[in-house]
């Protein structure tokens, strides 16, 4: 960190109140980000669509697993 990164903070931000570590454990556990193409994003407008077209290509993927194991 170089003299210019130093004290670039505003007055008016007070971190007093803050606490440390306050979503330490969420991330912990995992985070998964995704970046959509904007044509997908187009379609796919929140995270619930994106997981219920995911899961139902899973469906598809695991039936057809299935059906391959079983000739």
């Amino acid at each position: 960190m170089n003299q210019d990164d130093e004290d670039k903070l505003r007055d008016e931000n007070d971190f007093s109140g803050g606490v440390r570590g306050k979503h330490h454990e969420a991330y912990r556990k995992g985070t998964n980000v995704v970046i959509l193409d904007r044509d997908v994003a187009e379609v796919f407008k929140d995270s619930a669509a994106v997981n219920r077209a995911l899961r139902a290509i899973a469906q598809v993927a695991r039936d057809h697993a299935g059906s391959i194991a079983s000739r």
